[in-house]
Parts: structure tokens; sequence; C-alpha cells
């Protein structure tokens, strides 16, 4: 009998034991309220006057030198505990303000952060960044320096997004639309709209540096320009040579590289003339579909283009005529595709001029001819050079699905 009651307590004391390592709790938790929740984060050019303001804090003159480098501007917006609205805004606490900007300068991006932390009193997290916009002063010197920071920071996640402002980023930082409190989550919302109304291709954090390191591709960001101060729009795709932006496409023309690259979902618009008559349609991309065949042409590799499109006839202008004419949509889809490969070959005019190789033929070219690659290729500057006198074919074929109807 007391063995039996020894035992039951030895059983109860282990699993008293086993318990509880589960009952301790979070040992290692941080409040949010403990921590400074970064949102988004602006980086400019410092104006000249800026450079008497710096702090001293990861230098000191004559003994740790600072380097001999340009002062960049960040713009931080950080999160205010307990003003991020969860659900509608309420009257009571709807002029506060949810974000705080704040604005520091450095020599490079780490040392600007940690001049930053200097005046913020709660330690900055980047768990939740969901934005890092750049002005193109910045993006045209390169983004080398920047991305050492970001990829080596293990808060920073691999889908926020990096975007290219046209003009200074604080500005960006400090518009004001009307839809969102918080402009950063209203850039990061508007960029993912745009990827699935096919206006723009994916281009995450984490998909730029992937670019970056492949030997055969170069990688792309968004454009923005803020307009009249509450709102901002995707103006443009900066493309790169390595992590120095040397163009930007137009809108239009991001929907005709979207095509090269077969990203499905369509998106954009454009007016094209009706062949024989003096108006005008505006035809909007439904769907795409490409493939790219990469080939040996007399010793050389040759890129063999095959973009088809799906479209619909969303409006006509006055003075066109009716749209039932027999034969009337095959000569607009023709035009549509003539339209549409000159396009393209301007596109490939710019990249290839700049050395620029955002389509990924280089990939193409190391997969599925390997021996030519090994031989004649083997490095990322080597296809820079080839890619610049490249030969590429474009069939392009276009197929009107829909005119519409006008009622009443």
């Amino acid at each position: 009998m007391i063995g039996n009651t020894h035992k039951k307590h030895l059983n109860i004391v282990l699993i008293l034991a086993l318990l509880l390592p589960f009952l301790t709790g979070c040992w290692d938790r941080t409040e949010i309220e403990t921590r400074a929740n970064i949102l988004g984060i602006a980086i400019d050019v410092s104006e000249d006057n800026q450079q008497m303001h710096e702090s001293e804090v990861n230098h000191m003159t004559g003994i740790f030198p600072e380097p001999n480098k340009k002062l960049i501007q960040i713009t931080a917006q950080i999160a205010v505990p307990g003003r991020i609205p969860l659900g509608p805004e309420s009257g009571s606490n709807g002029s506060q303000k949810p974000v705080w900007l704040v604005s520091t300068v450095g020599h490079t991006l780490d040392d600007a952060i940690l001049n930053l932390q200097q005046e913020i009193a709660d330690r900055l997290f980047f768990g939740h960044l969901r934005v890092i916009i750049v002005s193109n002063e910045v993006a045209r010197k390169g983004l080398g320096d920047l991305n050492d920071y970001l990829r080596r920071n293990p808060e920073v996640r691999r889908t926020a997004w990096m975007i290219i402002s046209n003009g200074r980023a604080s500005k960006v930082m400090e518009s004001s639309p009307q839809l969102e409190r918080i402009p950063t989550l209203y850039l990061s919302a508007m960029m993912e709209n745009a990827v699935s109304l096919g206006k723009f291709p994916r281009a995450f954090l984490g998909l730029f540096w992937s670019a970056s390191s492949k030997l055969g591709q170069e990688p792309f960001l968004p454009v923005v320009e803020v307009k009249r101060h509450e709102n901002t729009e995707i103006s443009g795709m900066a493309y790169f040579q390595g992590d120095r932006m040397v163009g930007v496409l137009q809108p239009l023309e991001i929907g005709f590289y979207m095509a090269v690259m077969g990203i499905k979902q369509g998106g954009y618009s454009a007016f094209t003339p009706v062949p024989g008559q003096p108006g005008s349609v505006l035809v909007r991309s439904r769907s795409r579909d490409a493939q790219i065949d990469a080939v040996l042409d007399h010793g050389q590799p040759k890129i063999k283009l095959f973009i088809h499109v799906e479209a619909d006839i969303v409006e006509k202008t006055k003075n066109t005529r009716s749209l039932n004419q027999p034969g009337l949509l095959k000569d607009i889809s023709a035009e549509v595709s003539d339209r549409g490969k000159n396009t393209i070959k301007n596109i490939l005019a710019m990249t290839q001029k700049n050395g620029s190789d955002i389509f990924g033929f280089g990939e193409h070219v190391r997969a599925k001819l390997p021996d030519y690659w090994n031989t004649h290729i083997k490095t990322k500057e080597n296809w820079r050079k080839k890619f610049k006198e490249l030969d590429v074919e474009i069939n392009f074929t276009t197929t009107i699905r829909r005119v519409g109807m006008r009622l009443g």
C-alpha cells in the first residue's frame, strides 16, 4: 500500500516536471509598446546644409574618421502604439496621427539608422517594415551599400517593397492619401493591387536580390511619383545594371514587358487607330501568353519570342464607324500586333543600349545552351556585353474577343 502511494506521488512529480517547460511563459518576450516599429523608410541624398547637423555617434573627428562619402538622409515612419486604426475611424482620436515621421542623416544606411536610434527611446524594430523608398538620385549612384545592410538585417522581410521615387523619397513618405491614414500601408496596398490588376509584375525586395544574383538577368523596381501632395501614382519601372539604375520604362511599356514575360493577367489599355477610318478604339488586354526559345544561329545565340495577347475593345471614338464590318476586327488585331511588336523593339533597344537584361534572356541561354554559355560567356559581365548585340526575333499576335455593347 505504501509502495503504491510513493509510486503515485512519483508519477505526479514526473507529470509536473514535464508540464513545467510549457507553463513558464515567454521569458524573452518584448511588448509591442516597448519597441519602435518602423513601417517605412525613405532614403535621399542629404541636402548641403544638413552636414552641420550630423551627430558624432559612430565616428569621432581625428580618432575614428567617418567614410569619405556624401551624407544620405533617411525619413522613418514609426507606428505610434494605440493609434493604428483597427476598424472604422472614431471621432475622438481622428486628429491624432497614427505614425511619427523622424529624419536623420548618416554616411551609410546603418550609420543613419544608428543615429536615429540615438534619438528614439525604444529599440528600433524592422519586422513590420513594408516599404523602402529610394530617390532616383540615390538609385542612379547605386544601391549596393543599402542592400548590403538590408540583406544582413534578419528583421527585414523579403516580401517588403523597394520603390524608386521620381523626386525626393521623403515627399512620398509625407504624402497624405485619403483612403488610408498610414501612407506606407497605402503604398504597399497600391503595389499589391497593381500586381493583381495586371499593372505591374511582382517585384518584392527578395526578388530584386534574386535577379541581382543571377548571371543572366538584371533587376527592376517600380517608380512612383507624388501627385498634388495627396496621392501617389506608379509612373514607371526602373531597370538596373547590377545595383545601379540605368533607365525607366513608361507605364504602357510595362504592359508590353509583362507580355514578353508571359504574365497572364492583362491590365493595360491603348488607343489604336482603326485601319481605313479616321477614328480609333481603346483596346484593353485581358490575358497574355509568351514563349521564349534560345537557339544557336550560325554559332551565335538567338532569342525567339512568341507572344499572344487576348484583348477587348472597350471604347471607340466618335469618328469610328461600326465595328461589325467584315474583317475589321482582324485588321484592328493586326494593327495592335504591329504596334505592340514595335514597342517591344523599342524596349529592347533601350535595355540593350544600357546592358540591362531585365527579361532574363541570359538565363534561357544558360539553361538551354549550356555548352555555349560555359565556353563563351561564363560571367555576368560577359553576358552584359553579349546582350547588347543579341538577336531577338519577335512574333506578336492579338485576338480581340469582345467589342462590348452600348445600351440605350
